[in-house]
C-alpha cells in the first residue's frame, strides 16, 4: 500500500471509531436519559400521588371518627375534601401507572378496601349515636367495624408502598447504573480516540518519517562522495517508488562517474601525446627555422655564385662559344634564378604566420591602400580598373600579412586577364550570413577564370594550372593567401558559380558586430 492508502485506513478507521462511538454514547445517553425521565415523571410522581391518595383516605377517616364522637357536621368537610383529593389523586396515579401493570393492581386493591370502607360509613349519621354523653353497644361495635375496615385499607398502604419504594430502588439503581455505563463508554471513546491518535503518530513515523529519513541520510551520503552505498526500497510503495528511482539516479551517476573516468584518463594520456607531439613539434620549428637560415643564406649562397660564375663565363668567353653553348649557359642561369625564387618563396611560406609581428586593430582600407601602392605599375600597365567598397571595416590582425593578402589576390586576378581585355577587379564586403561576429569579402576579376574541378589545387603551394612561359610565378600565391586567411581565423574559397572570370571569396574574424559596408566606389588606374 502506498502513504496515502495507509492514511486513508487510518483516517477510515477512525471515522468508523467516530461513528460507533457516536452510536453507542448515543444509546447509553438515550437510555440514561429514559430511565430518568422515568424515575422522574413516572416513579417519583406516582410515589408522591401514592402518598397524596392515602393522606386523603385518612383525613376522611378522621372526619368520620370525629363526626361519629361528637355529631357535630364540622367533622365532615375533613371527609368532603379527602373524597375530592382521593379522586384526583386515584386519576393522576392511573395515568403514571400505566405501564406498570403490578402498581395498577396495588391501586384497585387499595380503592377496593376504601370503596368497602366508604360503603360502610357511605351514611355518617347511621350508626347508634343517641346522644352527646355517650354510645350504645351498636354504636360501639360499628366502630369497631369500621377500624377494622379501615386497618384493611391502611394494609392495601403498606402493600403499595412497598412495591413503589421497590419501584423507586429499581430504577434508583437502573440510573446509577445507566450513568456508569454511560461514564464506561464516553471514557473508552476518548481512550479509543487517543489510541487512533497514538496509532497514527505510529503510523506516520513508522511509514513516512522513518523512510524519509533513511532516503535522506542515504542520499546525503551519496550526495558525499559515497556512491557505492546501496539505497534499499523501503516503505510504503509510493515512498519505495522513490527510493527505486533515487537508487537508479545512484546507478547512472556511477555509471556515468566510470565513463568520466574512463574519458578523464583518455584525456590525461591524450595530453601527454600532445606534450610529446608539441614538444616533437618545437623540435621540428627550431629544424625548419635552422633549415630557413640555411636556405636563405647557405643554399642561396652557391646559386649565386653559380649565376654569377655563368654570367663571367659568358662574358670573357662569349666570342669563343657558339650559339649552343651561349644557350646552355642561359639555362644554368635562369635555372639558378628560379631556384633561388623558389627559395625565397619557400621561405616566405614558412614565415606566414610563424614569424608574427603581432596583431593589433587594422582597417582593411589601409592595408589595401598599401597593396594597391604596391601593385601601382603592374595596375597602370595593365590598364586594370580596381572598384572597392568606400569604406572597408576594422579588425585584428597583422598589417603586413593583410596587405600581402590583397597584392597576391590583386595582382592574381591582374595576371591572369584575358587578352586584349582591360583587367577589372572588384573588392566586396558584406557580413557574414552563418555568424554576426565574420566579415565576407571577395575578389572578383573579368579573366581567363579557373576551371571548377581545380578549385582545391589552387591552393596548394607550387602547384600551377599553366605553363611558365603563359604566366610567370611558382604558384605560391593563393597557397599563401589560405595560411594568411586561416592564421586571422578565416576560411577561402573559390567561387565555383562565377561564370564571368573568377572569384575568390575569403572570411575574416570582425573586432565588432558586422554591420553592411558602404557602397562601392571605383578606382581606375591607366
Amino acid at each position: 500500500m502506498t502513504a496515502q492508502g495507509w492514511f486513508q485506513l487510518v483516517f477510515a478507521l477512525m471515522i468508523l471509531v467516530v461513528i460507533v462511538g457516536a452510536a453507542a454514547g448515543a444509546q447509553v445517553i438515550s437510555h440514561t436519559s429514559r430511565v430518568t425521565d422515568r424515575l422522574l415523571t413516572q416513579t417519583l410522581p406516582a410515589a408522591t400521588e401514592a402518598h397524596r391518595f392515602q393522606a386523603a383516605l385518612l383525613n376522611q377517616e378522621t372526619g368520620i371518627r370525629g363526626y361519629a364522637i361528637t355529631g357535630d357536621s364540622q367533622f365532615l368537610e375533613p371527609y368532603d375534601r379527602g373524597r375530592q383529593e382521593q379522586t384526583r389523586a386515584v386519576e393522576r396515579l392511573r395515568e403514571l401507572l400505566a405501564d406498570h401493570p403490578a402498581l395498577l393492581a396495588d391501586l384497585a386493591a387499595v380503592e377496593l378496601a376504601a370503596q368497602r370502607w366508604q360503603a360502610d360509613v357511605a351514611n355518617p349519621t347511621t350508626g347508634a349515636v343517641t346522644s352527646r354523653a355517650g354510645t350504645s353497644v351498636d354504636a360501639a361495635s360499628g366502630a369497631v367495624r369500621r377500624k377494622s375496615l379501615f386497618d384493611d385499607v391502611r394494609e392495601s398502604f403498606a402493600v403499595q408502598n412497598d412495591h413503589l419504594a421497590a419501584v423507586v430502588d429499581r430504577d434508583t439503581d437502573e440510573l446509577a447504573r445507566a450513568h456508569t455505563t454511560r461514564n464506561v463508554v464516553l471514557t473508552g471513546i476518548v481512550a479509543v480516540f487517543l489510541l487512533s491518535g497514538v496509532l497514527l503518530t505510529v503510523l506516520v513515523r513508522r511509514l513516512v518519517v522513518r523512510p524519509l529519513r533513511y532516503l535522506t541520510e542515504s542520499s546525503q551520503r551519496v550526495a558525499a562522495g559515497e556512491f557505492d552505498a546501496h539505497i534499499e526500497a523501503v516503505g510504503p510503495s509510493d515512498i519505495a517508488l522513490v527510493c527505486e528511482a533515487v537508487e537508479n539516479m545512484r546507478h547512472h551517476i556511477v555509471a556515468e562517474l566510470d565513463s568520466t573516468r574512463v574519458q578523464e584518463a583518455a584525456l590525461l594520456q591524450q595530453k601527454d601525446d600532445l606534450d610529446i607531439q608539441a614538444e616533437e613539434l618545437r623540435r621540428s620549428n627550431t629544424e625548419l627555422e635552422q633549415f630557413a637560415y640555411v636556405a636563405s643564406h647557405d643554399l642561396q649562397e652557391p646559386l649565386r655564385k653559380v649565376a654569377s660564375f655563368c654570367q663571367l663565363l659568358e662574358k670573357r668567353y662569349g666570342d669563343q662559344l657558339d650559339e649552343r653553348g651561349k644557350q646552355y649557359i642561359d639555362f644554368a642561369v635562369d635555372g639558378a634564378k628560379r631556384m633561388q625564387i623558389l627559395i625565397n618563396d619557400l621561405l616566405t611560406f614558412s614565415r606566414v604566420g610563424r614569424m608574427s609581428e603581432g596583431t593589433e586593430p587594422v582597417g582593411l582600407d589601409q592595408t589595401l591602400d598599401e597593396a594597391v601602392a604596391a601593385l601601382s605599375a603592374t595596375i597602370e600597365e595593365s590598364g586594370a580598373v580596381i572598384e572597392r567598397p568606400e569604406a572597408l571595416p576594422e579588425l585584428v590582425g597583422e598589417p603586413t600579412l593583410l596587405t600581402m593578402l590583397w597584392q597576391n589576390l590583386i595582382g592574381n586576378a591582374i595576371k591572369f586577364r584575358t587578352p586584349g581585355l582591360a583587367p577589372v577587379v572588384r573588392v566586396e564586403c558584406t557580413p557574414s550570413a552563418d555568424d554576426a561576429q565574420e566579415w565576407q569579402l571577395s575578389v572578383s576579376d573579368n579573366g581567363i577564370g579557373v576551371a571548377a574541378e581545380f578549385a582545391e589545387k589552387v591552393f596548394v603551394i607550387f602547384q600551377r594550372l599553366h605553363p611558365r612561359d603563359a604566366y610567370g610565378g611558382t604558384g605560391i600565391g593563393l597557397a599563401v593567401c589560405k595560411k594568411i586567411v586561416e592564421f586571422h581565423g578565416g576560411r577561402i574559397w573559390l567561387d565555383t558559380d562565377y561564370r564571368d572570370g573568377t572569384r575568390l571569396c575569403f572570411t575574416l574574424r570582425a573586432a565588432a558586430p558586422a554591420v553592411p559596408a558602404l557602397p562601392i566606389e571605383n578606382e581606375v588606374s591607366a
